[in-house]
């Protein structure tokens, strides 16, 4: 069967040159000048993905089959390595799958938020599920997944949509609003991917009054921490004698992952509970809260070393801890502003602020 693609007739738009790097910013400002140049970096990643497809459309030759040098450049910009570590994740996968087949009632309609390649849609099958309903921002993974499901024998079952869940409307996408809800959807600090507002849309407007949810809750957990070398992950005053702090205008607002035991540290603080969400009553809402922290030993407290806990269903947990080796997650770093002098037997305030996908500490 021929194949017939479609080139384009006009020429790339002018800001859009494939062929020219931008001219240095002068005259400026050093603040507009930072932004404007990260406006620059930003239209340089476009230019390379235009490229790419602009080839495509030209040639079948160029077309990005799997296999293919621009296939596999799609494939880095759009698929996050950490697929492959989460689907290899046996622990991750025994929990999720058991407690689907504890949450999903027999002949269920089930939204299933994040498809990634189909392992909970395609194990809500195999549960008892009547159909599911599948979402999937990410076109490349949608297909994956659709093309994984149609491999076992599941495409009657399983509806895999091309969408974000907060574009899903019912009555269009969905016959009606979901039996039960699945949404694993977290990072090492439990909200970086958007696990409090898609949830709070989903419970609002996809899923059936009484409907049962997966995760039911979460908590986040942390420790006061004193590392130098975890703090050199995100912050850098100067290098071999040259002041180079300006890089720390691009070092990450919020939380970022970090494997506790790969860096020099200090523990000064037992482990608490620095926030908790019922996922099926909460508002979900960005927030606060007041922490005071007893401390257990002397040092400089840098930040917070944190982690999450699931609540799958009832007897099934999620967690990425540092006791939890085999988590594919890796703990979530919370920095200070600046690093806290503390003595043990006393404690330490600070405020935990969470917005729809950052932790802060103040």
């Amino acid at each position: 069967m021929a194949t017939t693609i479609n080139t384009p007739t006009e020429e790339v738009p002018p800001g859009l040159s494939l062929a020219t790097a931008p001219p240095p910013i002068i005259g400026e400002s050093p603040e507009l000048r930072l932004a404007l140049a990260s406006l620059q970096a930003q239209a340089q990643t476009l230019n390379e993905m235009i490229r790419t497809t602009v080839d495509a459309l030209a040639s079948p030759q160029a077309a990005p089959v799997p296999g293919s040098q621009a296939f596999a450049e799609i494939a880095r910009r759009t698929v996050p390595r950490w697929h492959f570590a989460m689907l290899n994740d046996t622990v991750r996968n025994d929990a999720l799958v058991t407690a689907v087949r504890r949450a999903i009632p027999p002949g269920a309609t089930v939204l299933d938020i994040g498809s990634g390649t189909g392992l909970l849609a395609m194990a809500a099958v195999r549960a008892g599920a009547g159909h599911v309903y599948t979402c999937e921002g990410n076109p490349l993974l949608a297909e994956i997944a659709r093309q994984i499901i149609a491999e076992h024998g599941m495409s009657d079952a399983i509806t895999v949509l091309t969408k974000f869940s907060t574009a899903i409307e019912v009555g269009r996408d969905l016959p009606r609003r979901a039996d039960v809800l699945i949404s694993e959807i977290v990072d090492c600090g439990l909200i970086g991917e958007g696990l409090l507002p898609t949830v709070r849309h989903a419970r609002e407007h996809l899923l059936a009054p009484g409907g049962v949810m997966m995760p039911v809750a979460a908590r986040i957990h942390g420790q006061l921490v004193d590392s130098p070398a975890m703090v050199n992950l995100n912050r850098v005053h100067e290098a071999h004698g040259f002041d180079v702090s300006l890089m720390e205008t691009v070092a990450t607002r919020g939380h970022f992952p970090v494997r506790m035991h790969t860096w020099p540290h200090r523990l000064l603080s037992e482990p608490f509970e620095m926030a908790a969400f019922d996922l099926a009553h909460d508002p979900l809402l960005p927030g606060s809260r007041r922490l005071t922290v007893p401390v257990t030993a002397d040092g400089r407290a840098h930040g917070l070393l944190s982690w999450f806990s699931l609540e799958l269903c009832d007897g099934v947990d999620l967690r990425n801890a540092p006791d939890n080796p085999e988590s594919h997650w890796m703990q979530a770093l919370i920095l200070l502003d600046k690093p806290a002098s503390v003595t043990a037997g006393e404690s330490l305030d600070m405020e935990l602020r969470w917005t729809e996908t950052q932790l802060t500490v103040v």
